[in-house]
C-alpha cells in the first residue's frame, strides 16, 4: 500500500478565510486572517477546499483588497454616554480557478491537473500555500512528465529550490512563441531551449537568426553545439565558403517572384505576368525533357522547383518586347511589342544588384537538377551532431527578407508534407525577431505577404505533418495575428508596453487574463509560463545558457569611460559599406 503523506497539509494557523462569492472562473474569499493577508502577493497560491476532503481546487490570486467600514463599538457605552463608532477593515482576495489537487485519485497520490472539476461552495475554507506546503506543491508539477519528455526551464520565482519542468512534447507540438522587450533575457532563453534540445540524440532546430547573434552557439571550439549557415552575402559570389547558402531564383513560385519585380501599378502588369509565366513553365519542362524525367513532365506546375536559366528568361522576353507583328501592308506593332520594357528592367536591376547575387547569381552547382535534395538534407538532416542549425540572415536586404524567409520555410514545409508519412522527423522553425518578416496581414506589403502565406499555412496546418514554430519577437503587438493565435504556448518575459501586454491578455483564456498585470514587473530573465506545456502558469526563473549568444546589453556609461573610438575599424566599415561585405575576422 502506498503511504505517501499528502502533499498539501493545513493547520489553522494557515487558514486565510472562508469562500464568500463565485463565478464560473474566479472565487472570492472573506478573510478571517489579517495577519496572513499581509503575506500575500498577486500570484500567490489558495487552496480551497473542494467537495471532499482528499481535494482542493486551487486559484493564484489576482486582487487584494483592504476596505474600512464603520461598526459599533463591542463595549457597551456608559449610561448616558453615546454609541462609539470604530473603523473595521473588510479584507477580501479574488483569485483565478486554475486546477484541481487531489491527495487521492484512484491508485494515484497528490495529483495536480488544469481545470476545476466542480466549483467552490460558499463558506468553504481557503488555505495560504506557502512554506513547506508550497515546496512540496511545486515539487510534483512536471514530476509526472516521462524523463524523455522533460524540459528544465529554470525554477520557480514561488520556490527557488523547485525545478520549472514543462513538457518538452507539448511545448513544440502546438507552437510556441518567446516574447519580451529588448533586454528582458529573450535571447537568453532561446539559447538556453537551443541548449537543453542540443542534448536529445536527433534534435531538428532550424533557427532563422536576422543579426547573427546566435553564432557563438556554433563555436566548437568553445563548447558550441550548432551548425551555422548563412544566407551568401557579395563577397562570396566568387568564392563562396562552407557555410555559405544560396536560394536561388527557381525555389521561388510564380507569386514570389513576381512579388519582387512586377509593379501592380502598371497598365501592363497583367501581360508581363502572363509572358513570364508561360515563358518560365516553357523553360521548366525543356530542364525536365533533358534530364529525362518524362514522369515529373505530366505534372509540374509553373511552381515546381526546378532550374531554369534566367538569362535565356531575359532573351524570350526581350524577343516578346521587341518582335513586330506582321500586317496585311507589312510591319505592325507587335502584341508584346513595349510592354514588357518596364518589367524587364526592374529584373535587369535585380540580377544586377550584388546584394541579391544569393539568389540570381548562384555557384553554377546550385543550378543543377540534383542540387536541392542534397541542399534540404543538408537542412533538415540531424546527424553527425548538427541537428540543430543557426541561419544566418544578416547581410539579407531589407527589402526582400520577407521573402528569402517565407520562401526558404515554404520549401522546407512543403518537403516534409510531401515526405513518406512513416519517414518524417519532426522539425521546428525557431524565427527570430519575427515582426521584421511577419507582420499584422493589414499592415504587410505585397512582399511581405507572400512570406505570410507560407508561415501561417504551417502555423494553421504544420502540426499535422510535424512541423511547428517557434515565434521570438520584442514586439508582438506588430507580428501576424493569425500566427500568435495558433501558438499554445507563450514564455512572456517583461513586456513594458501596454499594446504588446493587451496583445497577450487577448491570447490568454479570461481566467488567467489577471496575471498579464505582472508582465512589466519582471525581472531580467524572469518569465511568465503559459499554456499546454505547464500544469501551473507560473513565474519562473530562467536558468542561464552554458553559451551566451551575442546579444547583450552594452555598458554605455562604462564604456565611454574606458574604451575610445577605433578610427582603423570605422575606416574598415566604411569600406565594408561601400562593398557590401563585412570584414574578415582573424
Amino acid at each position: 500500500m502506498n503511504n505517501t503523506p499528502a502533499t498539501l497539509q493545513f493547520t489553522d494557523a494557515e487558514l486565510l478565510g472562508k469562500v464568500s462569492a463565485v463565478d464560473t472562473s474566479r472565487v472570492s474569499i472573506d478573510v478571517s486572517n489579517s495577519v496572513l493577508l499581509t503575506r500575500i502577493g498577486i500570484g500567490n497560491l489558495i487552496a480551497v477546499r473542494g467537495s471532499t476532503e482528499r481535494e482542493y481546487l486551487i486559484a493564484i490570486t489576482e486582487r487584494v483588497t483592504r476596505s474600512m467600514r464603520d461598526e459599533l463599538a463591542e463595549d457597551l457605552p456608559e449610561d448616558g454616554e453615546e454609541a462609539e463608532l470604530v473603523s473595521v477593515p473588510t479584507d477580501l482576495v479574488r483569485g483565478a480557478l486554475i486546477g484541481t489537487f487531489r491527495t487521492v485519485d484512484g491508485d494515484k497520490k497528490n495529483t495536480f491537473k488544469r481545470g476545476a472539476d466542480s466549483f467552490p461552495q460558499i463558506d468553504r475554507e481557503c488555505y495560504v500555500i506557502d512554506a513547506a506546503n508550497l515546496q512540496r506543491f511545486m515539487g510534483i508539477l512536471g514530476a509526472d512528465f516521462p524523463e524523455n519528455e522533460r524540459l528544465k526551464l529554470g525554477v520557480f520565482v514561488a520556490d527557488r529550490s523547485a525545478e520549472a519542468i514543462v513538457s518538452g512534447d507539448k511545448f513544440f507540438q502546438r507552437h510556441a512563441a518567446i516574447l519580451g522587450s529588448t533586454g528582458s533575457g529573450k535571447s537568453y532563453a532561446v539559447a538556453l531551449i537551443l541548449e537543453r534540445a542540443a542534448k536529445l540524440k536527433f534534435p531538428n532546430i532550424i533557427v532563422f537568426d536576422m543579426h547573427g547573434e546566435y553564432t557563438p552557439l556554433a563555436d566548437a571550439k568553445n563548447g558550441g553545439f550548432a551548425k551555422r549557415l548563412r544566407i551568401a552575402g557579395p563577397g562570396d559570389l566568387e568564392h563562396p565558403g562552407d557555410d555559405a547558402l544560396f536560394l536561388p531564383y527557381w525555389l521561388l513560385n510564380r507569386d514570389e517572384m513576381l512579388s519582387m519585380i512586377l509593379d501592380r501599378s502598371d497598365q501592363n502588369a497583367p501581360n508581363q505576368a502572363s509572358r513570364f509565366t508561360l515563358h518560365v513553365r516553357t523553360l521548366k519542362q525543356k530542364t525536365l525533357e533533358d534530364e529525362n524525367k518524362p514522369e515529373v513532365v505530366k505534372t509540374f506546375t509553373v511552381d515546381s522547383p526546378v532550374p531554369y536559366p534566367i538569362k535565356d528568361l531575359v532573351t524570350l522576353l526581350d524577343t516578346d518586347n521587341t518582335t513586330k507583328g506582321q500586317g496585311k501592308t507589312g510591319p505592325i506593332k507587335g502584341e508584346w511589342e513595349d510592354k514588357l520594357t518596364r518589367f524587364i528592367s526592374r529584373l535587369a536591376a535585380k540580377l544586377d544588384d550584388r546584394r541579391y547575387g544569393f539568389m540570381f547569381t548562384p555557384p553554377a552547382k546550385a543550378n543543377t537538377y540534383g542540387w536541392l535534395a542534397a541542399q534540404v538534407a543538408q537542412l533538415l538532416g540531424s546527424n553527425g551532431g548538427d541537428g540543430i542549425k543557426v541561419i544566418d540572415f544578416s547581410e539579407v536586404p531589407s527589402d526582400v527578407l520577407p521573402v528569402v524567409t517565407g520562401t526558404l520555410a515554404r520549401l522546407l514545409y512543403d518537403v516534409q508534407f510531401w515526405m513518406e508519412p512513416g519517414k518524417r522527423t519532426p522539425i521546428t522553425l525557431l524565427c527570430d525577431e519575427a515582426h521584421l518578416y511577419l507582420p499584422v496581414r493589414d499592415d504587410a506589403d505585397a512582399v511581405q505577404r507572400q512570406a505570410l502565406g507560407a508561415f501561417e499555412r504551417i502555423a494553421k496546418e504544420g502540426r499535422k505533418y510535424g512541423f511547428s514554430l517557434l515565434v521570438v519577437s520584442q514586439r508582438p503587438s506588430d507580428v501576424s495575428k493569425t500566427i500568435l493565435s495558433q501558438c499554445n504556448n507563450f514564455l512572456s518575459l517583461r513586456l513594458t508596453n501596454d499594446t504588446d501586454q493587451a496583445v497577450i491578455k487577448r491570447l490568454m483564456p479570461d481566467s488567467l487574463a489577471g496575471l498579464t498585470s505582472i508582465l512589466p514587473l519582471l525581472d531580467t530573465g524572469e518569465a511568465l509560463m503559459l499554456g499546454d506545456a505547464v500544469l501551473l502558469p507560473s513565474r519562473i526563473r530562467l536558468d542561464k545558457p552554458a553559451i551566451t549568444p551575442d546579444s547583450a546589453t552594452r555598458d554605455f556609461w562604462k564604456e565611454w569611460g574606458i574604451q575610445a573610438p577605433d578610427v582603423a575599424a570605422i575606416n574598415l566599415a566604411v569600406e565594408a559599406l561601400r562593398s557590401q561585405t563585412r570584414p574578415k575576422t582573424v
